[in-house]
């Protein structure tokens, strides 16, 4: 790729052109979403996402980012385990802020429910609409890889949060096992695709989806990215052989 490019799929286009192109895909897919999510792993990601949110551990008091946060799941887990344990200790309510490039699936979100602790805004991940050293902690789910500039939006990331603050990224990534790519790719390729025009009636948002999996950085490429943006610390948790990784950083 060249250095001049920004990835969409397999595809190389013009950093300018893709986050046109990746609206377009959101856009599309948005009022299916949650299902699609539930078809296409088999209910498997509400496991990675409670794994991402007790790792998180939200407390009362904190502001909370979901960045890329779509349809709010993580939100609500992280409101609901900072209310728990406000009720356990006391404490100000938290306050988690939904971020997303995407006014459809903030729409999407907005329409399952409203929580007097959930702020959703429209926004940029590479360019939160956010103060300095203003959060305590920093969720992105499954939008990393929908990012233009993966850098700039880490070094965002660390922009915002205050010293000591928590960074998690969950993200499809590499299987730990050549047998376990096969599957995963035998699947990915072969099963997703028809499943997203079966039920959202878009086969190729879903293509882009997979692919734009496969030119993701792999566990070691992003923790890396990410001790370049600036955080400490940097661990890595694979989820279900590494289809899923769990990656977390600290701002000091």
């Amino acid at each position: 790729m060249s250095e001049d490019a920004a990835t969409f799929g397999y595809r190389d286009v013009d950093p300018a052109d893709k986050p046109g192109l990746v609206r377009g895909v959101f856009d599309s897919v948005a009022r299916r979403y949650d299902i699609m999510n539930d078809l296409m792993s088999g209910g498997v990601h509400r496991l990675w996402k409670d794994a991402a949110a007790a790792r998180l551990n939200p407390q009362p008091g904190e502001v909370i980012i979901d960045c890329a946060g779509g349809t709010g799941d993580m939100a609500r887990r992280f409101a609901k385990m900072a209310a728990a344990a406000q009720a356990r200790r006391g404490g100000s309510p938290a306050r988690v802020v939904v971020i997303d490039y995407n006014q459809k699936m903030i729409e999407a979100g907005r329409a399952r429910g409203a929580d007097p602790n959930i702020v959703w805004a429209v926004g940029d991940a590479q360019a939160l609409p956010l103060p300095d050293a203003g959060a305590d902690a920093y969720c992105i789910s499954f939008g990393l890889r929908n990012v233009t500039d993966i850098a700039r939006a880490l070094r965002d990331a660390r922009r915002a949060l205050r010293p000591g603050g928590r960074f998690l990224c969950l993200e499809f990534s590499r299987p730990t096992t050549e047998a376990l790519r096969r599957i995963y790719d035998a699947y990915s390729f072969r099963v997703i695709p028809a499943v997203g025009a079966a039920v959202a009636g878009d086969r190729q948002s879903y293509e882009y989806l997979v692919e734009s999996i496969r030119r993701f950085p792999d566990q070691a490429r992003l923790a890396a990215l990410m001790e370049g943006a600036g955080f400490s610390r940097v661990s890595i948790s694979n989820f279900s052989g590494g289809v899923c990784a769990l990656h977390q950083g600290w701002a000091i």
